[in-house]
């Protein structure tokens, strides 16, 4: 098995976003390479500006907003900060929105295209939120 591990979130909603969180910092604190790219609706959640929540999907969405969970961008630090794990902003996106590298959170990585981060997930696990 490879300890490797993949995640692409292109969605913006709570629960995708924390699982997507949880299954990053569980994998890289176990010792996994982990790379996470965001995109599309996922990568707002990531710029300095934003202060609005993801959107829940359902009753787990509420769950998630109560004391002592912790929420999803504290655990992609988390990550990034225990464990081999780098947070990816899509470089089209980033075109599209108008943004540059300056304006997203600073545990993010350098910008990536789609292209590149799946070469280099190339012989492990990918899992998309």
């Amino acid at each position: 098995m490879s300890n490797k591990l993949s995640i692409i979130c292109v969605t913006g909603t709570r629960e995708k976003l924390q699982m997507a969180a949880m299954f990053a910092s569980v994998a890289a604190a176990t010792g996994s390479q982990v790379s996470v790219f965001l995109s599309m609706n996922a990568l707002p959640y990531f710029v300095k500006q934003n202060t609005e929540p993801p959107p829940g999907e359902g009753v787990f969405g509420a769950i998630l907003q109560q004391p002592g969970v912790p929420p999803f961008k504290q655990l992609f630090q988390q990550a990034a900060e225990l464990g081999d794990a780098t947070i990816l902003p899509c470089s089209m996106a980033l075109d599209l929105m108008k943004i540059t590298h300056a304006d997203l959170d600073p545990e993010l990585g350098p910008p990536t295209g789609l292209t590149r981060f799946l070469g280099d997930a190339e012989d492990g696990q990918l899992l998309t939120f």
